[in-house]
């Protein structure tokens, strides 16, 4: 038997089918234990006879004409039931996966005989998810957050998949990837998460096609949600777990429609969708889903329950001004790792912080907030711990990877006078350029540092800027690591944190006063001084 079985449905790809290919027939797993399937389904732009062409080069792979379906669905599913590999990944036509990510993931999935294993994102269109910050050889969608990753294009072993009866919808139907994964997630008794190798690089098209198009028909998608809610009922217990997976869905296609910024344009769809929400939450909808969210949310969603579209409105207009404050301290290393202190917390649009008011023993919701707004003037923020983290970031700006160092940040509640307490998120960055990326260390390339925190269920992405006037970071610069690389901290031009990864020799960029430092090219006077004492050290 193979050892992994990669299918691609395949419409009307064109030239991105060459791209896609070129990453999937160079894995380093060996042609011998691998196949890639591509499923034809009716293209009718030359795809056809491209991929006839592959397969008469490549051994290894097969191809499979069949009429159009109208959607990936059928396309995967027949795939599936062709192949002949032990574990099944799914590969869009227009993305490509890292050269090793075959054979990373099938030894981390039979390591742990894992259902169903998760890769690392990257690339234009995926977001940094904290789903893939560690390596995790076991878990399930009870003790990790899974469900925040519910695209279909990760690893599962084929047995799993043809046992439970697992299969994408066939035919149109929006939100296909959901009803797949709600149904894999909730059946699946080991999943493993890879997170120190970008695997799966989801890549956005010059033409834009590989997203969806077209106006939402309301009735379509809600319905298909709620589908993906029952699939969800129908393969768990209530309780806790159950409850986890459906707070997901509430989050973010629920409550998206009654918050900024789209409740608060003038989007002809607006009270039709509030509607339809509204019907399908408290039709499908446990309150103890409701009930678990953190305070600003659960808020949004009491409005929500009760049909005050107005108050959500005003509401969404009060928390969209909310802006994210981070004073960042001086950086400097520390046992070879980069470490600065981290404060963050919200602020009002006059400057005042987002506060939380102490009345009679109860923690009540910032009233700036909550005026004027009938019946939850005084709205009880419940477990300020609940959902509330913050998290610093590198951003590799070539690779389009992001990476979540481990740092020593925490939540906590400082005196803001007259019985007001402020959230703050506050802590110690610590970035160890050995261990940085997912456990490993970071390939050369220049890094953005940021941050994102949030509690009481607004979140915010925060730039770590510098406020001290102090010598350039450049002349903090070290060699790490057996072959040692250079590692630059640096401010950018917006006085932003950034790292410079690679080997001894640099270049100038027009930041002003400082000079950032990048490879290849001459250095400017003006940045000799600072540099020079970082490569005198270096050279030792």
């Amino acid at each position: 038997m193979l050892n992994v079985s990669v299918v691609v449905p395949v419409y009307n790809a064109g030239p991105y089918i060459d791209k896609c290919a070129d990453s999937l027939l160079r894995q380093t797993i060996g042609p011998d234990r691998y196949e890639v399937i591509y499923v034809d389904d009716g293209s009718t732009d030359g795809s056809a006879e491209r991929l006839d062409r592959l397969a008469a080069l490549h051994p290894h792979v097969r191809v499979h004409h069949q009429e159009n379906s109208g959607w990936p669905g059928k396309p995967r599913n027949v795939g599936m039931l062709m192949s002949r590999g032990e574990y099944v990944q799914f590969v869009d036509q227009d993305d490509e996966l890292g050269l090793e990510a075959l054979a990373r993931l099938y030894s981390l999935a039979r390591r742990n005989t894992s259902d169903i294993v998760l890769g690392k994102t990257a690339g234009t269109m995926a977001g940094p998810s904290n789903v893939f910050a560690r390596t995790i050889e076991k878990c399930t969608v009870g003790t990790h957050p899974l469900f925040e990753s519910l695209t279909p294009h990760k690893m599962f072993r084929r047995a799993f998949l043809i046992d439970n009866g697992i299969r994408f919808p066939e035919g149109r139907c929006r939100l296909e990837d959901q009803l797949f994964m709600a149904h894999a997630y909730s059946v699946a008794t080991c999943v493993s998460v890879l997170g120190d190798y970008p695997c799966y690089y989801w890549m956005r098209r010059e033409d834009g096609r590989n997203t969806s198009g077209g106006k939402l028909v309301v009735d379509e998608y809600f319905g298909y949600l709620r589908k993906v809610v029952r699939t969800v009922k129908a393969h768990t217990p209530p309780g806790p777990v159950q409850d986890r997976m459906l707070r997901r869905t509430y989050r973010v296609e629920i409550l998206r429609n009654v918050g900024e910024p789209y409740v608060l344009s003038s989007h002809p769809q607006i009270k039709e969708r509030f509607e339809a929400v509204r019907r399908l939450v408290l039709e499908e909808f446990p309150p103890s889903v409701r009930d678990g969210l953190p305070a600003v949310t659960r808020l949004r969603a009491h409005l929500l329950e009760r049909g005050d579209h107005d108050a959500l409105r005003r509401l969404a207009g009060r928390t969209g001004q909310l802006a994210s404050a981070a004073v960042l301290g001086r950086p400097r290393w520390r046992d070879g790792a980069l470490i600065a202190p981290v404060r963050m917390h919200l602020v009002h649009p006059d400057g005042r912080p987002l506060t939380v008011l102490e009345r009679r023993g109860r923690l009540l919701l910032d009233p700036a907030l909550t005026e004027g707004i009938d019946g939850v003037e005084e709205w009880e923020t419940g477990d300020l711990l609940n959902a509330a983290y913050g998290e610093i970031r590198l951003s590799q700006r070539s690779r389009h990877t992001g990476w979540h160092p481990e740092c020593e940040l925490s939540v906590g509640l400082e005196r803001a006078g007259r019985g007001r307490k402020k959230p703050v998120v506050s802590g110690t960055m610590r970035i160890d350029p050995l261990t940085a990326a997912g456990g490993g260390p970071l390939e050369p390339g220049v890094y953005d540092v940021t941050a994102y925190f949030q509690f009481l269920g607004v979140g915010r992405n925060a730039a770590l800027r510098g406020v001290l006037k102090s010598r350039p970071l450049a002349g903090q610069a070290v060699r790490v690591g057996s072959p040692s690389v250079a590692v630059i901290p640096y401010w950018t031009a917006r006085r932003q944190l950034a790292l410079d990864v690679g080997e001894f020799h640099f270049r100038y960029s027009d930041v002003p006063r400082w000079g950032a430092l990048w490879q290849h090219a001459p250095v400017p006077p003006r940045v000799r001084r600072p540099l020079g004492k970082a490569l005198r050290y270096l050279r030792r």
